[in-house]
């Protein structure tokens, strides 16, 4: 079955992917009309999700946030299929970094870094970045239950140095590839909710008190690896921009999960800049802690 899945809707997404961007950008906004009008795709978590962070927020102004997500949620659904066959070229036209050196000079210095990010803006075309360093590209991922689409996922990837690594795979994967000598960009979307029994620290996330995740610190502390924040900016439809900011060099010198705080701090600032590009479908505040 999962075969048959896949050599169905394989080709209608070669399809896709080979639209001009306009015609791409129809198609995201008929998908709109069909998520938020006509399914209510998660709405509700949505919804929840808005007014328990923005209490003071309007029901207008929430209502806009909401449509405005829901908008850039079919984009990126869009430009996710775009990957299969988008070029270099027009890639690195659509997603531009300020300051890439930033990482180019901590590879002179011969470490590793573990790049953390949300789930904010854009993360389907960051592994452009492969042409404009020399480290290989790790990416955590939690595995697709269809085997074949996750092997497409893991193809188009690939074609640029860049790899995805389960949950399960990152330790191991990380501590070979430091015995072999292999420098490495690791990304971590630590934004996402633990399960509740396996937390380690609970935090104010948006002024909620929820578990969060604490995996990338704890291997930037084991290995020694320096740890990079990567702030997404959607500049207009299918164009964003992607700035580094060091969190630390030397992450041993941190108390225990002052790394993660300070991510979560930059994460706050980016959704309370533009909160529209948030990934509001996700559950993230059902463990908050009442008190």
């Amino acid at each position: 079955m999962q075969f048959l899945a896949y050599i169905l809707v394989y080709p209608l997404l070669w399809i896709i992917s080979i639209l001009p961007f306009k015609l791409l950008y129809f198609v995201s906004d008929l998908l709109y009309i069909l998520l938020y009008r006509v399914f209510a795709y998660r709405k509700k978590v949505v919804l929840n999700n808005l007014k328990l962070v923005f209490p003071d927020k309007s029901n207008p102004e929430i209502q806009r946030i909401t449509k405005a997500f829901y908008h850039h949620l079919c984009d990126m659904i869009v430009e996710a299929i775009k990957s299969m066959t988008i070029s270099e070229l027009e890639m690195k036209k659509r997603f531009t970094f300020t300051n890439v050196e930033l990482l180019q000079e901590i590879e002179t210095q011969n470490r590793s870094v573990i790049l953390m990010c949300a789930h904010y803006a854009s993360w389907e075309w960051i592994f452009i970045l492969q042409t404009l360093i020399k480290s290989r590209g790790n990416a955590v991922y939690k595995q697709l239950a269809n085997k074949h689409f996750d092997k497409l996922v893991k193809r188009i990837r690939a074609k640029y140095n860049s790899y995805l690594v389960t949950t399960k795979d990152i330790i191991p994967t990380l501590i070979k590839e430091k015995k072999q000598g292999i420098l490495s960009v690791n990304g971590f979307a630590s934004d996402q909710s633990p399960k509740r029994n396996k937390a380690f620290h609970w935090q104010k996330f948006m002024g909620i008190e929820v578990p969060v995740h604490t995996g990338a610190e704890m291997l930037a502390k084991k290995l020694d690896m320096t740890v990079v924040f990567m702030k997404v900016t959607k500049l207009k439809r299918g164009f964003y921009q992607c700035t580094f900011k060091t969190i630390t060099e030397n992450p041993k010198d941190i108390n225990n999960y002052g790394i993660t705080d300070k991510f979560l701090k930059l994460v706050e600032e980016q959704i309370t800049e533009a909160p529209e590009y948030y990934l509001w479908t996700h559950k993230r505040w059902k463990h908050a802690r009442k008190h």
